[in-house]
């Protein structure tokens, strides 16, 4: 998969689940609340796709044998 596509399936559900959260919690939350959880969602993924990375990158560095 691409970085676009990636994209698009995390916006899309990040709309979803901002939709479905704010409708069960909040019923009369606006447009710009849905939108600012999904945004809000949205960069989570990626904020925590960045971390589990770095964690992997690091847990692959050789050790040293001193």
């Amino acid at each position: 998969m691409t970085a676009y596509q990636i994209f698009a399936i995390r916006a899309v559900l990040g709309i979803v689940f901002a939709v479905v959260l704010l409708r069960f919690f909040f019923p009369g939350a606006g447009i710009v609340y849905i939108a600012g959880l999904g945004i809000f969602l949205v960069g989570m993924a990626y904020i925590t796709e960045a971390w589990r990375r770095k964690r992997r990158a690091k847990e692959r560095e050789p050790k040293s044998s001193s």
